[in-house]
């Protein structure tokens, strides 16, 4: 398995950009595949620079309904004429961050390449997408402040939206979450996977004991966890403190599992 990060918040590599976003160029189960497309057409770019050819997709998957995993989106159905994109039923609904639309542009929601998907998905043998929506949240941080406007009115986002890839190859299994809104604790707990990779959302928390205990919690998991974007570089670097098994991806950054 493949993984090269086309688009995240910091860069190793000077020559490729970097955003608040995420995408993920992955090769894996004898598909290229499109894990989020970030806020614009950076990832495009990045990926001209290095030497990946988007066009040769052949799966997309969209983590969940906000600009900064879904706003590359029309660029993608432009450069890209054959892959499906697969999304969450609610992928279209208006999300906000306080008084700021943060959703998908609806003008794409009827493109006949979108698949909407419920709560489970075999895309392949060793390519499944799940929304866990059903799965208890034992570790419950709120909606920082995240909402979906429904009949006017603003209410806490329960992120119904968000779904994760699991790929599984050469004994090897994976996971990747955009942002883990449903709250990576969660996730840990619902897949038993070798690696995690994707934002932990702990950008907002204070560096402190409560940290730590997720930490500490995160540590007793056999899962090695590559994290990104959303989980803030702060708070990345208090948790490396408490965590042996924890890494961090940036633009332009290969990995081989």
């Amino acid at each position: 398995m493949e993984i090269t990060a086309l688009v995240e918040n910091t860069s190793a590599d000077e020559q490729i950009g970097a955003q608040h976003g995420l995408s993920f160029f992955i090769q894996a189960c004898g598909h290229n595949i499109l894990f989020d497309m970030g806020q614009d057409d950076l990832f495009y770019k990045n990926a001209q620079k290095l030497n990946i050819d988007l066009a040769d997709v052949d799966i997309a998957v969209l983590s969940h309904g906000h600009y900064d995993h879904g706003g590359g989106l029309s660029t993608f159905l432009e450069i890209n004429k054959k892959a499906k994109v697969y999304l969450s039923r609610y992928a279209f609904e208006p999300y906000y961050n306080g008084e700021k639309y943060i959703g998908l542009d609806v003008t794409l929601k009827d493109n006949d390449r979108l698949v909407f998907v419920d709560d489970y998905l075999e895309l392949d043998k060793g390519l499944t997408l799940y929304s866990c929506n059903d799965k208890e949240r034992d570790f419950d941080l709120g909606s920082f402040g995240l909402s979906v406007k429904k009949d006017s009115v603003l209410y806490p986002d329960t992120f119904l939206h968000e779904q994760y890839l699991k790929i599984d190859e050469y004994g090897s299994s994976v996971l990747f979450s955009g942002c883990s809104h449903k709250g990576i604790l969660n996730i840990a707990t619902w897949f038993d996977v070798g690696t995690i990779i994707g934002g932990f959302h702990f950008s907002k928390l204070s560096l402190d004991e409560t940290l730590k205990s997720y930490a500490d919690i995160l540590k007793s998991f056999e899962t090695k966890f590559i994290t990104c974007h959303c989980t803030g570089e702060k708070q990345y670097e208090f948790l490396t403190k408490h965590m042996d098994n924890l890494s961090y991806i940036k633009a332009s950054e290969h990995i081989s599992i």
